[in-house]
């Protein structure tokens, strides 16, 4: 039987992670929520042995792949467009939670010193974005309003860890500079921004030679394990190497590799981060309930409290800062007032409400050091991880079930943007491929009852969006080269910032499926 058990564990969490996700989608309970709370059950269980969370494990495992992939499928024009909003959130509230929940904490405990309080505001300063994505993508949400709450969890990981970091050396060994903590923050995050860069420049550089579509998804999952790996070496942010090279191999993933590879990549990546959003919520559950077994009454029930306290401050401080947040910068600029829309109430409140916590802080309390630079254990680190685990619970549960009918209730009106891009750049793919058929027509190898029957395939299309089956071996060749050239053109209207990454895979992904069909019939293997 223990030889069976890796198995058994991987078949047992299979079947959790499947009835979780089949039970949240037909009840109003956000999955993140229940696989937490299944992970409770399953380690109050009586004879259940909880493994220990190694904090290094869950950084290197779980964060690198989520934030690439993140990077990855967020657009990046639309990010340039609400990158103030967004460093707004990012750093500006972190480090105002961080600020505010310290003074609260060092308040309500007794003899805390003030670099271990900074120590708990940093940990509980970061929302995490699993948890509100698993609810706000399934709703009618405004496009921009995701870019934001996206954007906000690439950055606020690197600006926690920054302060983390600081305070905790502070904690360890009793000296502090705010200069040295600013300029340390900018040199992180430049030269991480750096090795990010650099490993995607190198990876699409090997994807381009390997011409292999298994090489190609193995490369784009190596990725931001190469990117944690180097920038964690040289001591800058890997958070930030990670979403830099996610942002730069998506900006060149379209011409650096073919239609199949792009397909296959694409099914991967989902279920991997899928399975890992599963796993982080249910190691979540089973990490607390093992606290609540171990941890003493004495220590638990006043760590509870303050947990409680100081979840309410962080919430409250989110809910006060986005207003002055997202208005201020307009009443003080006439240039924003002119560039931008002003934000709705609703939207401003949407993501106001948005600010659930997550692995992340769990990872970084269960990350401090048992002792100081004297020997003597770590001020209250059993406290600081008892009441990061109360903040999770409490914003997963406060927040993340009134979310969903919260935005139900606000019922966002339906947004054009996106299908209208969509349909101008239908319109110019197909024009593109149009003038390359009347090129490609004066080839003497090319049979004129083939260009009349695509000049009908490519009308057809632009009036129905439909594929036609059964065309001939030469038509169906013809057919692929005209495909490139429709992709040429919708790569080239995203660079020119005509329409958004979003649009960009949305029509790729139907041009990618229909070379992969006429692949297939050509080679029976697919078309590169």
């Amino acid at each position: 039987m223990p030889h069976f058990l890796p198995v058994l564990l991987v078949i047992a969490f299979a079947a959790v992670v499947v009835t979780l996700t089949a039970i949240a989608r037909r009840f109003p309970v956000p999955t993140p929520i229940m696989q937490v709370a299944a992970g409770l059950a399953a380690s109050l269980i009586p004879g259940i042995a909880i493994p220990e969370l190694e904090p290094e494990i869950v950084f290197f495992l779980f964060l690198p792949p989520i934030l690439w992939a993140a990077a990855f499928f967020t657009s990046q024009r639309e990010f340039r467009q609400n990158l103030r909003s967004i460093s707004l959130l990012a750093v500006g509230l972190v480090t105002a939670t961080t600020a505010i929940v310290a003074v609260v904490a060092h308040a309500l405990l007794p003899g805390l010193p003030w670099a271990v309080a900074v120590v708990i505001g940093a940990i509980v300063s970061p929302p995490d974005a699993v948890a509100a994505e698993a609810i706000v993508s399934r709703l009618k949400v405004p496009r921009r309003v995701i870019v934001i709450l996206e954007g906000e969890s690439l950055v606020n990981d690197a600006s926690a860890l920054v302060l983390y970091r600081t305070a905790v050396a502070a904690a360890v060994t009793g000296m502090f500079s705010w200069g040295e903590a600013l300029v340390r923050f900018f040199l992180d995050a430049g030269f991480g921004v750096l090795v990010g860069l650099l490993v995607g420049w190198v990876i699409v550089r090997l994807t381009r030679l390997t011409r292999d579509r298994l090489a190609e998804t193995l490369l784009s999952m190596a990725g931001p394990y190469i990117c944690w790996v180097g920038a964690e070496a040289i001591h800058v942010s890997a958070v930030l190497a990670c979403v830099a090279g996610g942002f730069y191999v998506r900006r060149h993933w379209s011409t650096g590799v073919g239609p199949v590879a792009r397909i296959e990549s694409r099914a991967v990546w989902e279920l991997w981060i899928f399975i890992l959003n599963a796993l982080v919520f249910l190691l979540l559950g089973l990490q607390l309930g093992n606290f609540l077994v171990v941890t003493p009454d004495a220590v638990l029930r006043p760590a509870i409290v303050t947990g409680l306290a100081l979840a309410a401050v962080a919430i409250v401080v989110r809910l006060v800062w986005m207003p002055f947040g997202a208005l201020l910068p307009r009443a003080l600029s006439a240039e924003i007032r002119r560039r931008e829309p002003r934000p709705s109430n609703k939207a401003i409140a949407l993501v106001a409400w948005t600010g659930m916590r997550g692995i992340v802080s769990l990872a970084t309390a269960l990350a401090l050091p048992l002792t100081i630079a004297d020997g003597s254990p770590f001020p209250f680190r059993t406290e600081i991880v008892v009441i990061t685990m109360t903040v999770i619970v409490m914003t997963l549960v406060v927040q993340g079930l009134t979310l969903a009918p919260l935005i139900r209730w606000f019922d966002f009106p339906p947004e054009t943007q996106q299908e209208e891009e969509t349909r101008m750049a239908r319109r110019e793919a197909i024009r593109r491929a149009t003038e390359a058929l009347d090129d490609l027509s004066r080839d003497a190898d090319v049979d004129a009852r083939d260009v009349e029957a695509l000049r009908r395939d490519l009308t057809d299309r632009m009036m129905h969006h439909e594929r036609q089956g059964g065309r001939p071996r030469a038509r169906m060749a013809l057919r692929l080269r005209l495909l490139e050239q429709e992709r040429t053109m919708l790569v080239r209207l995203r660079n020119e910032g005509a329409i958004s990454d979003q649009v960009l895979l949305h029509l790729e992904t139907e041009l990618d499926l229909e070379a992969t069909k006429i692949g297939n019939a050509l080679n029976g293997s697919g078309h590169h």
